[in-house]
């Protein structure tokens, strides 16, 4: 077969509710997730053996190929697909690691994807999904890489029409361990982070068809309960923050995921573009992109 190529695209999490810590250990979530026009590519050669090259720019953040989590998902897949056809995978990496974004969790559902196509699988087999499930929190969401609500610990998702958002991404380049900002966040096993009252009144989203004027002020309403911890595990969070709030024309800035990636939305294009420019002249250590979310 010809070699195979997919885009993981980046995530990014509009607002992120912790609704609370279950008995058994996991966080209940509730987050309305966009994708970026920002990605990795990972490329398939079909054939007898599994291999993980990495490439690009990000390559040397990826640590030790073994414990990629492209890896982990094709092994998952292959204990529940008999003869699954796997090869050697080509990772171009471009997202920053450890940073709120999903990278890792998309590189391991465009395995996923790969796969399925090379097995003339489904994207949506449930053989694909449960290794996705087991491979991360982040990777059922990232297997259709479409906008949704998402809900328990990552598993149940609800499509959304989103309009095209104009943005700019940042990274300081100062990886957050995702763990690190439950652990600050403090929630004992069983306990509730929100009220009934406040699961009741939670944000209603935009019918299908709003304009971005009208998501970007639902989302406003919203929030991400994992920035106070994260600024308590990297107080530069609270700088990158600062700088995109100061930036003209932008409607919203907030943190996506865990951190420490930020993003601002805006009106139009000509602004998130002229922002990234400033910021980029302010921080050339940081990683900047403008572009939009969908």
């Amino acid at each position: 077969m010809t070699a195979l190529s997919e885009q993981a695209r980046a995530k990014v999490n509009l607002t992120l509710r912790v609704v609370g810590r279950r008995v058994d250990g996991y966080h209940d979530l509730e987050s309305v997730v966009a994708f970026a026009d920002c990605a990795d590519r990972l490329t398939l050669q079909p054939g007898a053996e599994l291999s993980l090259v990495t490439s690009g720019p990000g390559a040397q953040d990826c640590g030790d190929t073994s414990d990629n989590l492209v890896l982990k998902a094709t092994r998952l897949l292959a204990e529940r697909v008999p003869n699954l056809r796997t090869g050697g995978f080509v990772l171009d990496k471009h997202l920053p690691v450890a940073a709120g974004i999903g990278g890792g969790s998309a590189d391991a559902a465009a395995a996923l994807r790969l796969l399925a196509r090379a097995n003339e699988l489904s994207a949506d087999d449930p053989r694909v999904v449960e290794a996705a499930r087991l491979t991360g929190a982040d990777v059922p969401v990232c297997l259709p890489s479409k906008p949704c609500v998402m809900t328990g610990v990552g598993e149940n998702l609800s499509p959304l029409q989103l309009p095209r958002l104009p943005a700019v991404m940042v990274n300081p380049r100062v990886p957050v361990a995702t763990k690190e900002v439950f652990a600050a966040l403090g929630l004992r096993a069983g306990q509730l982070n929100v009220g009934v009252v406040d699961l009741l009144k939670s944000t209603g989203w935009p019918t299908d068809g709003s304009s971005a004027a009208d998501w970007i002020a639902a989302v406003k309403r919203g929030t991400n309960d994992l920035e106070a911890p994260a600024l308590k595990v990297e107080s530069i969070v609270g700088e990158v923050l600062r700088a995109l709030a100061a930036l003209p024309g932008v409607r919203l800035s907030r943190m996506s995921g865990s951190g420490a990636t930020c993003f601002a939305l805006f009106a139009n294009d000509d602004d998130a573009q002229a922002g990234a420019q400033l910021l980029k002249a302010a921080q050339p250590g940081w990683w900047v992109h403008a572009g939009a979310l969908s």
